[in-house]
């Protein structure tokens, strides 16, 4: 089944990338389009046939390249469309080099190349996810998921079970537990997970079970017998994996590194720690937020004015969060709050039917109206448009201490938005799980998934706290 989806794949990228350099050729040159740049009566379609060809190989060579055929990807769209993005990118200004430095004749039009890039990236994407609308049905996806068999079982292997349950795409299917050598599991199996047998027993029973990857939890075995799994796995074409209880939320962050020689897992650069993803995200940013204080100073303004109408004062709320590194700024709010709203107490988190809040607040918070100046704490770099949400610094003293890794939120921006918002943690909710989604959003940082997140927030309107 796999082969025949991955036949499937290539031939149906290879076909929506020649067609792509098609439709390019003929929009270059054989519609109005050709009076533009340098005019060469020797173009046409004999001639460029053999650019167009070159064209769609190289591409299609880069999408295998960057295993966009693997069938571990197939369920991943997040990862399919970013690579699709990615290898074209790559192949746009590749192949505008060649033209460039090789004297082809005729010479390959840049905007041809262009044109092309456009197309083919709007075709290959809007392919792939039909693909994965297709293959993401349950009489397919199940044939494409990874079973797995874990040894042992501990907390950490509940939040993993959690996570492969969600949705119907997901990649991972757990196909039953092996009892530790000691018998005892760390933490309580659910029922409807099988315990299909003892460690000693665990090579019939991976076979009978048809695994493709063993899931061990740290300190399960000890040295020999997890050397013995390992070797085990290897001779039975099966993934061998590691669950390490000291790293319980960053997973995906650990690297394998050489230090003097000596080989040392860590915690690595996450995707916001590298230069250009931080440049690029910061470039967004300053457009975005360009965008949003044109379009949206009229609902600003009259907002403001009906805050004042009904409660003279200040319209602009200014409190201390805390952002990047832990360093404080002042976010901006239009006030929704009456001007003593915390002078009764101290400080904390609003609650449903807030007695504090106007009649007009109401509206602007439940429209997110009132985190619109928020866009100016963007533009002077306090903030991102996405990011996890800052907190305030009375009500966060002690997070640190009560919820792991909570500090590493705060090796990014705050977003005006974030992964946590737009999946319906908001105001007073439960924080342990919205630090779990910012994690998992600094992580898998990507451009797809802030745009994803942005246009979330304006369909579920659950962007800000």
């Amino acid at each position: 089944m796999h082969q025949k989806f991955v036949i499937t794949s290539f031939v149906g990228d290879a076909a929506v990338v020649l067609t792509a350099m098609v439709l390019a050729y003929l929009i270059r040159f054989e519609t109005g389009m050709r009076e533009f740049g340098v005019q060469d009566s020797v173009i046409n379609w004999s001639s460029y046939f053999g650019h167009v060809v070159v064209g769609s190989g190289m591409l299609v060579f880069l999408l295998v390249n960057f295993r966009l055929h693997d069938p571990r990807n197939f369920l991943a769209i997040r990862k399919t469309l970013t690579i699709i993005i990615k290898t074209c990118s790559i192949w746009v200004v590749t192949f505008m080099g060649l033209a460039l430095m090789l004297k082809i004749d005729p010479m390959i039009s840049r905007m041809f190349c262009v044109i092309g890039f456009v197309l083919a990236t709007s075709f290959l994407l809007a392919w792939r996810w039909a693909f994965y609308c297709v293959l993401r049905r349950d009489d397919f996806a199940n044939s494409l998921r990874q079973k797995a068999v874990f040894v042992g079982w501990s907390e950490e292997c509940v939040r993993a079970a959690k996570r492969f349950s969600d949705g119907r795409s997901h990649q991972i299917s757990i196909a039953g537990v092996i009892a530790p050598p000691n018998g005892e599991f760390e933490a309580e199996v659910p029922e409807e997970i099988p315990v299909l047998g003892s460690f000693e027993g665990l090579r019939p029973t991976v076979r009978a079970a048809e695994a493709d990857m063993v899931m061990v939890v740290d300190g399960t075995l000890n040295r020999t017998e997890m050397l013995e799994l390992a070797e085990t796995c290897g001779r039975e074409f099966i993934d061998f994996k590691l669950i390490p209880s000291c790293f319980q939320i960053l997973v995906s962050g650990l690297q394998l590194e050489s230090v003097h020689g000596m080989p040392v897992l860590g915690i690595g650069k996450m995707p916001l720690h590298h230069a250009f993803n931080n440049v690029a995200k910061r470039a967004v940013d300053v457009i975005g937020a360009t965008l949003g204080l044109i379009l949206f100073t009229p609902i600003m303004a009259v907002s403001a004015l009906l805050v004042y109408l009904e409660s003279p004062g200040s319209v602009i709320y200014r409190q201390r969060r805390i952002g990047l590194n832990g360093k404080p700024f002042d976010i901006l709010k239009i006030r929704s709050m009456k001007l003593d709203a915390e002078a009764a107490g101290a400080p904390g988190w609003t609650v449903k039917d807030d007695p504090r809040r106007l009649k007009v607040g109401a509206f602007i918070r439940a429209w997110n109206i009132d985190e619109l100046p928020q866009f100016w704490n963007v533009l002077k770099g306090d903030m991102s448009l996405v990011g996890p949400r800052p907190e305030r610094p009375e009500l966060i003293e002690d997070f640190k201490e009560d919820i792991p890794h909570y500090n590493v939120r705060h090796n990014i921006k705050p977003g005006v938005t974030g992964w946590a918002q737009v999946n319906g943690l908001r105001g007073d909710t439960c924080l342990r799980e919205r630090v779990k989604f910012d994690l998992d959003y600094i992580e898998n940082w990507n451009f797809i998934l802030d745009f994803q997140i942005m246009a979330m927030t304006f369909y579920k309107r659950g962007g800000a706290c």
